[in-house]
């Protein structure tokens, strides 16, 4: 053992310039603070310090930590420049690792002898604050204590040690903390191609590279985050310290003709070193190869081997042997996933269609259209439009049910139609694609949450931000699952997190600004309903900007507004709804507003008949009853609705109006009661004209109870 290293009974220690390396805590102390590296990290820089000076081989590092050479010597450029971090060593000037090119490392720092431990009867005098000093007994001369006072030493000294990790964080916490195991985002790819339009494809090989290295055991993939949530002023570490990984995936991709050049880069976020590059230039037909290369490149440089020699990956990467068919499908996914409209959602299943026109078996492609369909379901509460998914995703299952993609959308048909069970029982299967998980958490912790259980929702939601942490769309699902619990503030939290990290998301926008002005913070609503309609105009913002206008008493403007709105989305019942609020408060609108009512009542009750779970649409059904005339088929429809348990606070609200208008002010009140229970803000309950009318509310605010 060289000097300055201490083996004693089994412990191994190494000491240099205010480093501390201990093989048996598996401990890298810096300056006071742990370093947090990964194992196989550690078990690199002790095979360096066990002989120091001695340029050690690659080959015989791999041999030691990695247990054989058929891994990348990425995996141990990886280590080395971790290492080098957490010593805060610099390759270009090395300390304490040094690189011999093309044969390996050697440690050069200078190590130092361990201090010995000083003999309690040779201590001098030494007081502390007046408590004389008492000499310990020498090693094998103390009285053996009792198992009750050994077992509360254990207990001291686990809470000494606690401490003194604390502290160590304390003093560093202005430093990013290392990943303790292999970490990557995977950024969207740049297109070179002359043709701007080609975006779609370079952002789709990444987000299909995204999916891929998330199906890897053993590596953390960062959330998918689109271009414009990307700052590509930073550096790589800050970077690094903003999406909380350890490295980087990058490329720019060229597309001429036949032709494409892709040039890949994997950097270390903690000192900006490139662990991996390759520039690849092929036919089209070699895509999905070259994109199994690059996956497997980052996998082995990133965990070592993988134990199926890539064939997980390759699979995955390889959804259809035909270009066309794929560059479609990339197409049709990149409309999929921009803000979503009806127009967008038609956009992508075309091109879905156009996919399948290419490869009738491309059973990703078939759960595209399904999941387009249903998007179209729960936005516009078409019943035509569930009726296109339930027939997509027959048919995506008939194609492959193994595939994530299928089962996960499956889940959801199941889900939006309220058949809890079935929804589960998919959303379940879709787990074992490890891709998928993340999305298949959400889904049963949406379902979960449907059925008036929000703590393990609660719990899914967590687990599947574990997987995909700092995830828009996941937070924005978490935002909206508490908003329906009456958690409005958290889900308002939750909702700004997601447009920080997402803001050009048109529907995650639209969604944050619901929630505003349901909290009654309306001028802070219609800023967030603005930036969503700088992005896209979607038909529930203008909706909602409408039903701002009402409130405000201007309700010509308002139905001007709920035209709009239906002009883009004419099959959702709660914009005819809307509409008809508007008209039947203008001195001539009597007759529009009873046409608006009865289209909104035969469209919501054709959307009950598929999805009977649904408190809101019952309780709007009972409003439009009411104003109709038709008493006795309110108060059903709102027995439906209170019988059901998610929602209850807008239900409450709701009931208390349609009440007022059938004349039962004693259960009116009761409602009202409930709202305010609940947490409905006093603005929102002066700001129903139902109410203002019956005298139990008023427009400056004033409660009438």
């Amino acid at each position: 053992m060289a000097s300055g290293a201490e083996v004693r009974q089994g412990a191994e220690r190494y000491r240099f310039d205010g480093v501390v390396v201990d093989a048996a805590a598996h401990t890298l102390v810096r300056d006071g603070g742990i370093q947090q590296v990964e194992p196989k990290a550690f078990a690199v820089l002790l095979e360096l310090l066990r002989p120091p000076g001695e340029l050690i081989d690659r080959d015989r590092l791999l041999d030691a930590v990695w247990g054989h050479r058929h891994v990348t010597p990425g995996v141990l450029t990886r280590a080395i420049a971790q290492l080098r971090t957490a010593l805060n060593d610099n390759a270009l000037h090395p300390r304490y690792i040094q690189t011999q090119h093309a044969l390996g490392y050697r440690f050069v720092g200078t190590l130092e002898e361990e201090p010995e431990a000083v003999p309690a009867e040779s201590a001098p005098d030494a007081s502390v604050e007046g408590e004389p000093y008492r000499p310990m007994p020498h090693a094998g001369t103390e009285r053996r204590l009792e198992p009750r006072y050994q077992a509360g030493l254990w207990l001291l000294a686990a809470l000494l040690l606690a401490l003194a990790l604390a502290w160590g964080a304390r003093q560093h916490r202005g430093a990013p903390a290392l990943a303790v195991s292999p970490s990557i985002a995977v950024l969207p790819f740049t297109t070179l191609s002359d043709d701007r339009r080609d975006d779609y494809f370079a952002e789709g090989l990444a987000t299909e590279m995204h999916s891929a290295l998330a199906g890897v055991r053993g590596i953390k993939v960062a959330a998918w985050l689109p271009p414009e949530a990307i700052d590509r002023k930073l550096d790589m570490q800050a970077l690094g310290r903003k999406l909380g990984v350890a490295t980087v995936l990058d490329a720019t991709v060229r597309r001429e003709g036949q032709r494409f050049r892709i040039s890949a880069r994997l950097s270390d976020t903690g000192n900006g070193v490139t662990l991996w590059s390759r520039t690849y230039e092929r036919d089209a037909a070699a895509i999905f190869d070259t994109q199994s290369e690059i996956a497997s490149e980052v996998a082995t440089t990133l965990v070592g081997v993988l134990p199926d020699a890539g064939e997980g990956l390759r699979k995955r990467l390889t959804p259809t042997r035909n270009f066309a068919a794929f560059d479609a499908y990339l197409l049709g996914m990149w409309q999929l996933m921009k803000p979503r409209s009806e127009v967008a959602e038609g956009e992508a299943i075309a091109s879905f269609n156009n996919a399948l026109a290419q490869d009738a078996k491309f059973a990703r492609a078939q759960a595209g259209i399904c999941r387009g369909h249903i998007w179209q379901f729960i936005a516009a509460r078409s019943v035509d439009a569930l009726n296109r998914a339930t027939q997509a995703c027959d048919r995506a299952r008939q194609m492959d049910p193994r595939i994530g993609a299928v089962q996960l959308a499956l889940g959801d048909l199941y889900a939006a139609t309220g058949e809890t069970q079935k929804a589960l029982m998919h959303y379940r299967a879709a787990e074992n694609d490890a891709s998928e998980k993340a999305n298949a958490l959400v889904g049963e912790a949406k379902a979960h949450a449907s059925t008036g259980n929000p703590e393990l929702a609660m719990r899914l939601f967590t687990q599947a931000l574990e997987l995909s942490p700092g995830n828009p769309l996941i937070l924005g699902r978490l935002g909206y699952m508490q908003y329906q619990a009456g958690a409005v503030q958290e889900g308002i939290t939750s909702l700004a997190k997601a447009v920080d990290l997402d803001p050009g998301n048109a529907r995650l926008w639209s969604t944050y600004g619901g929630m505003l002005m349901a909290s009654g913070r309306n001028a802070d609503a219609i800023h967030a309903f603005e930036k969503s309609m700088s992005i896209e105009p979607l038909e529930h913002v203008i909706g909602n900007l409408g039903l701002l206008k009402y409130e405000e008493g201007n309700y010509r403007e308002a139905a001007d507004l709920h035209r709009k709105s239906i002009a883009l989305d004419s099959d959702n019942f709660e914009l005819w709804g809307n509409l008809a609020d508007a008209l039947a408060e203008l001195p001539d609108g009597a007759a529009q507003a009873r046409d608006a009512y009865s289209k909104a009542a035969g469209m919501a009750e054709s959307f009950l008949a598929h999805k009977s779970d649904d408190a809101m649409a019952y309780s709007l059904l009972a409003w439009y009853r009411a104003n109709l005339g038709d008493a006795a088929g309110a108060r059903e429809s709102i027995r439906r609705a209170e019988a059901l348990p998610v929602g209850q606070d807008e239900v409450a609200l709701r009931n208390a109006g349609t009440f007022a208008v059938i004349g039962d002010i004693p259960q009116a009140r009761l409602r009202l009661q409930r709202a305010r229970a609940a947490g409905i803000p006093e603005a929102r309950i002066a700001g129903d004209k139902a109410l203002q009318r019956a005298g139990l509310a008023n427009s400056a605010g004033v409660r009438r109870d």
